[in-house]
């Protein structure tokens, strides 16, 4: 059996998990906790970043730095997980989905101008598959009209646009080290913060309403309840688990372009002759292989071709349910203009097995497997 996803490992997780137990400080903040801030701030460029306990409570988190309340709306595309518009509903503001862009699956920023009301507070992007949006207009459109910009880059860490890391450009940026993504602590995130008048209060936030951390820091003489707050925090074996991945996250980064690549080149005659369309890098991108995808005909098509691979035994995977056509879609939010793209799109994407460590054999077995199947399926 191919699997879809293995979780990373490079062989030092459990040495770090162990020095974190020796030292018998597990909880949030530890000492892998600071070397993963640190390293993540200085490999993107980004002013200050916080380990969260999940790329979700990264959202939650950039959503209430926000300032958003009941009332107000934030605009998104409905491609996306459902973490991203939770965010937004768990405030009391309403999602607004707009259509997509068919060539990268990102919100089509042309699209975006048409939803804003005097009620929209912020845009919230998905860089999906690592693939940057056009962040240039969209950070335009967000200055005109005062609002704030949340990147949703769980599916970007190790991406950029136009030299800039995902997640450093919008207000927040959000990350995911889930089991599913190129860098992995199990359950983990991080929210990176642009401004530094905001450190405090996401601090406070992280750290159950109190100013823990500026007590920490000798700021103050002792620590107090300040404002709202969780504990956002993850435990410091999850982070030294990965501290192991950060240390190798070039090794990580280059295995995965060197089968992403290795799909790109098998499927180009199926492109080129119209069968399959493949993922789109924009020339201002630099995209992290979290996936390859292929868009089959129709839905139909791609049911069959998922059933044909798990026959032979191989697990490839379709995406998102578009949110706004989902139970809670309808009930908490609207979708603004025409779904042009969003559901016929995602109704044709297919996910191919793509991990750190996908052997050579199995990436040949899987394309062999897959042409196979566009051979008899003319």
């Amino acid at each position: 059996m191919i699997s879809f996803n293995v979780p990373p490992f490079v062989g030092t997780e459990l040495t770090y998990v162990k020095q974190a137990i020796d030292a018998h400080k597990i909880c949030g903040d530890g000492q892998f906790t600071k070397k993963c801030h640190a390293w993540l701030e200085e490999r993107f460029g980004a002013q200050k970043v916080l380990l969260t306990t999940s790329g979700t409570t990264a959202l939650e988190m950039a959503a209430l730095l926000c300032g958003l309340h009941k009332g107000d709306e934030v605009i998104l595309p409905s491609f996306t997980f459902s973490s991203t518009a939770t965010a937004i509903v768990l405030t009391g503001a309403t999602p607004v989905f707009v259509d997509v862009r068919p060539d990268t699956m990102n919100i089509d920023e042309k699209k975006i101008e048409a939803a804003i009301t005097d009620r929209t507070r912020a845009i919230m992007v998905v860089h999906y598959a690592g693939v940057a949006c056009e962040m240039d207009t969209i950070m335009a459109i967000a200055a005109r009209h005062g609002l704030k910009v949340i990147e949703d880059a769980a599916q970007g860490v190790m991406s950029s646009y136009k030299g800039k890391a995902l997640g450093t450009i919008g207000d927040f940026g959000c990350y995911s080290f889930h089991e599913t993504k190129n860098y992995s602590m199990g359950e983990g995130g991080a929210l990176v913060i642009r401004n530094p008048e905001d450190n405090d209060a996401a601090e406070i936030l992280r750290e159950k309403g109190t100013n823990r951390a500026r007590f920490f820091r000798g700021q103050v003489d002792k620590y107090t309840w300040v404002d709202y707050g969780s504990s956002y925090l993850p435990s410091d074996m999850n982070a030294a688990y990965l501290w192991a991945q950060l240390q190798e996250a070039d090794r990580i980064n280059e295995d995965r372009l060197a089968v992403w690549d290795r799909y790109r080149e098998a499927f180009a005659p199926l492109a080129a002759a119209g069968r399959v369309e493949v993922p789109f890098i924009p020339a201002e991108c630099v995209h992290n292989a979290h996936m390859y995808y292929l868009k089959l005909r129709d839905l139909s098509d791609r049911t069959e071709f998922i059933d044909y691979l798990k026959e032979r035994g191989i697990v490839a995977v379709f995406h998102y349910i578009p949110l706004h056509s989902a139970p809670a879609g309808l009930k908490f939010g609207r979708f603004h203009g025409e779904d042009r793209f969003t559901t016929s799109e995602s109704d044709r994407l297919v996910r191919l097995p793509l991990y750190y460590g996908l052997t050579k054999e199995d990436q040949e077995t899987v394309i062999r497997t897959a042409m196979e199947y566009f051979e008899s399926h003319e």
